[in-house]
Order: structure tokens, then sequence, then C-alpha cells
């Protein structure tokens, strides 16, 4: 168990469906972590909420569209804005996720799997720190949900995290969700993967809904999240000791107090994960 620094508590997904409520009623929500690429613009609606809000609640970014695995140049000008969104947000950190998501010249708005090998991972690592150079900080890394995998890998997906993070510096952010929607589709032991990442290198968790289509999951979003994922989010907990959890909910939005709610069972599954409570709600 450790003790990361910067525990934020339980945090939300800000999303402009709740702007409004948030500024009027300023729930009990610890922190809110933000898409970057909603807020790289001049001016606006956005920002002005960005701003009103950041006045109250601590803020964490997390973009889309960095693409550290691909092929492609790292594109500065994308990472100087960022830098600069930044400066204005104070963010405790900046995520990504470790995936490709563009070839040389179009986004794909999709974030895919690489392939899990001693090139591809000299490759990110190269990049990570070329990242890092830029923004003047770690960057955290985010698993994927995948659907599909190299039949060339010579690492997991959990040791080739490790490795990178061992290589380059980054932190990471494990998806609890995201585990567990691969471990299903690619039939591996989810404890597997979250016992084989370096513990002392994970800054932050997310805990999200997927659809169950029987023979596979869809990490989707717009769900509540499943019994299966708040129960080995509960194991982490415990293996972890106390790491910022973030709430993502990003289509078909509920009430806010739905969510108030959702947050209010992980504080309760942590409770029962360092034995303040008999049992999670």
């Amino acid at each position: 168990m450790h003790n990361p620094p910067d525990n934020l508590g339980f945090g939300l997904g800000l999303r402009s469906a709740y702007y409004q409520a948030i500024l009027e009623q300023r729930p009990a929500i610890d922190w809110f972590e933000i898409v970057s690429e909603n807020y790289l613009v001049e001016g606006g609606k956005a920002l002005y909420y960005l701003d009103a809000i950041g006045e109250h609640y601590p803020l964490v970014m997390h973009g889309v569209s960095l693409s550290i695995g691909g092929p492609h140049q790292l594109d500065l000008d994308y990472l100087n804005r960022l830098k600069q969104l930044a400066a204005r947000v104070q963010p405790a950190w900046i995520s990504d996720h470790l995936c490709w998501s563009r070839g040389n010249a179009h986004q794909l708005h999709d974030l895919l799997p690489l392939p899990y090998t001693e090139e591809s991972l000299l490759h990110v690592a190269t990049r990570v720190r070329q990242v890092q150079e830029v923004l003047e900080r770690p960057l955290v890394l985010e698993n994927v949900s995948s659907y599909l995998r190299s039949a060339d890998d010579q690492f997991t997906e959990w040791q080739f995290l490790a490795a990178l993070s061992e290589l380059s510096g980054c932190e990471l952010l494990l998806d609890v969700n995201n585990v567990y929607v691969s471990a299903r589709n690619h039939s591996f032991d989810p404890w597997d993967f979250i016992s084989g990442l370096p513990a002392q290198r994970v800054r932050q968790l997310h805990l999200a809904g997927h659809s169950d289509y029987g023979s596979y999951l869809i990490d989707t979003h717009d769900q509540p999240v499943s019994d299966p994922v708040w129960q080995l989010y509960q194991r982490t907990l415990r293996h972890l000791g106390p790491v910022s959890t973030l709430l993502e909910r990003d289509d078909h939005y509920p009430p806010l107090d739905e969510l108030l709610g959702e947050l209010d069972k992980a504080r309760a599954c942590a409770a029962v994960a360092f034995d303040k409570e008999p049992q999670c709600a």
C-alpha cells in the first residue's frame, strides 16, 4: 500500500450538461477532471464556466488526442496549447491515454491499442520524455479498453505500462473499468493486470460504466458502474491505498444527483477497503 502525492479524493468528469447545476448547487465533489480539448479555445462559454468552476474546485486535465504511440511527429502546437491551458487551469496533473489515434495526417477519434513490443516501448518512451520536456511535468497515462491485440506482442499490457513508467518517468492513470472490459474481451484475470503495475506510480483511478453484449464488452461511459467493477475497485484500493478517484460519464447523462450517489458509493467502497465500514453500500 502506498500514499501517492496529491490525493484529491473523489471527483467527477466535468461535462457541459452540469455546468449550471455545479455553480448553483456547489455539490459535494472534491475535484473535477476536464477534457483538455474542450478548452483549447480563445474564449466563449466553455472557458467562462471553466474559470468559474475552477475558483471553487481543484482541476485535472485529461486529453484524448495526444496519440502518444502513433507513427506521426508529435504535434508541438497542440502541446504548447496544452501548456498554455495548464497555466490557466493550474491542474494537479495532466493525463492522456496509452494508445495511438492518428496516422500521419488524420485524427481517427478512436483510442487504439499499441503492439506491446520492445520496439514500441522504446518509441513511446522517447515520445513521453519529449512531451514531459514541453509540459515541464510528468505525463500521466491511462490504460485503454481494447477489442483486439497484436499477434506480435512481447509484453502484456501491464508489463508494458510498468516498463514504460520505469523508462520514461511517466505516471499511471489506472482505469478500473477499462481493465475489466479488456479482461473480459481477452480472457485474462483483471487482478493480474492491477497487481502487475508499479503501485507507487499510480496517480489516479477512473470508474465508468460499460455495455455488455454477452461475448464482449464495450466501454461506452453511458451506464452506471457495474457491480463487478465496484468489487474490483474496492480490491484495488485495498491494494494501493488512497488514490484520487474519478467517475466518468459521457452519454445518457442522468440528473447530477445520480452521479453524486455513485460518488458516495465510491466513498463507501473506500471506507470498506480501509476497514472503516463493514460493507460497500
